[in-house]
């Protein structure tokens, strides 16, 4: 949605948009905001963030072949 009103904001407005569509400006305005400063977002998603790339560092580390549950326990030995 919020791409949608990014290219449709400078003939419609996103106030007129968000009314038709189920978001309200403000949440739009915040998402741009987080988008542009990161220091914005919330503490949970800094910290998927940051577990996504330890999970990518373990996948790796095992040559690509293990799936979740054998990366979870190598995830938090290899700390």
């Amino acid at each position: 949605m919020v791409s949608f009103i990014d290219t449709q904001r400078q003939v419609h407005g996103v106030e007129s948009i968000c009314a038709m569509l189920p978001i309200a400006p403000p949440v739009y305005y915040e998402h741009k905001a987080r988008q542009a400063y990161l220091k914005r977002l919330p503490k949970r998603a800094k910290r998927d963030g940051y577990l996504c790339t330890e999970i990518r560092r373990v996948w790796n580390d095992n040559f690509q072949v293990y799936g979740a549950r054998k990366a979870w326990p190598s995830f938090f030995v290899m700390k």
